[in-house]
């Protein structure tokens, strides 16, 4: 198969298996030329991208704008703290406007759950979902998935992966999940009680209570950041009460019997779900996660621009 079966990437709820396979496979591609003295392929020359972020974001927008440079494409940069939006412009007027100015290709951060969804339907742009509320984030879960295969192999069968800490509001899992589970591995969900949503078993995962059995049955480990900032509520009584209970240090990790991948999303809240010994040790593939966040992110643009009608 050389084209995916979807024409936006919106989640990987959409995607096939041969779809992720495909993404992976076009990323490797996109690596190699990442490694090189000279970064850059003509592919997406004659492309018109614009990056519209709703949210603040620093790691996805530089990562996508890297990976739309490095194919070549001309790059449009949207921030909506400094835009109309501010001045009561609809999402649709704003990027109609965007649009207008022949733009092919629209990579947005929104969030609304689902902002992305209502998007596609209504532009002729393709579009790529880079986190709508507490969602998706499919390139996020793309990339760790082919972070996970580069270091334990491509057959995903039997491989357990745990995602620690706040499931609740976060995009990464819910992409993660639907991700490795299409790719055959076993998931497992690992946070406080508060932070685990109610009906998450029925998504085919193991919940655990418990960070050390979590961490005894997995190979891999996400951690992931407490999400303050979607926090209406207090959740747990104090950070430093959450990192004594679910917070990955070397003590704890050199207790295991086994060696584990440890990974995270970024940004990293050091000392509270993750030590900084834990984060530069070399268990962790954290920046193994950002080199393959723009190659990941080449490939899903460049399988997107092959299906632009011209």
């Amino acid at each position: 198969m050389n084209n995916l079966s979807v024409d936006h990437l919106i989640g990987i709820k959409g995607l096939s298996k041969e779809d992720i396979e495909l993404i992976f496979t076009t990323a490797d591609s996109f690596k190699q030329v990442i490694n090189r003295p000279i970064k850059k392929v003509p592919s997406l020359r004659d492309v018109t991208i614009a990056n519209l972020f709703f949210e603040n974001s620093t790691r996805t927008r530089l990562s996508f704008e890297l990976a739309e440079k490095r194919l070549s494409a001309d790059v449009v940069n949207f921030s909506a703290a400094s835009s109309s939006v501010k001045k009561g412009e609809t999402l649709i007027d704003t990027v109609n406007n965007i649009l207008a100015m022949k733009v092919d290709l629209v990579v947005m951060r929104h969030p609304n759950p689902g902002a992305a969804k209502f998007l596609s339907e209504r532009i002729g742009a393709k579009v790529v979902n880079a986190g709508d509320g507490t969602h998706e984030h499919p390139t996020q879960a793309l990339l760790d998935a082919y972070s996970i295969r580069e270091k334990l192999g491509e057959d995903f069968k039997g491989k357990k992966v745990v995602i620690v800490g706040d499931i609740k509001h976060s995009r990464v899992a819910l992409s993660n999940i639907f991700c490795l589970q299409k790719l055959g591995a076993e998931v497992m969900v690992c946070g406080p009680t508060t932070l685990i949503p109610k009906h998450i078993k029925e998504l085919g995962v193991k919940v655990e209570h418990d960070l050390r059995k979590a961490l005894e049955w997995c190979d891999v480990a996400n951690m992931l950041r407490i999400q303050l900032e979607r926090q209406d509520i207090q959740f747990f009584p104090s950070l430093r009460e959450y990192s004594m209970l679910f917070g990955l240090d070397k003590k704890l990790l050199d207790s295991l019997d086994k060696k584990i991948i440890v990974m995270h999303p970024g940004p990293i809240n050091r000392g509270v779900e993750i030590s900084s010994d834990v984060a530069d040790s070399d268990q962790s593939i954290i920046l193994d996660q950002v080199e393959n966040g723009v190659a990941i992110r080449m490939a899903v643009i460049y399988l997107l621009a092959s299906k632009i009608n011209r």
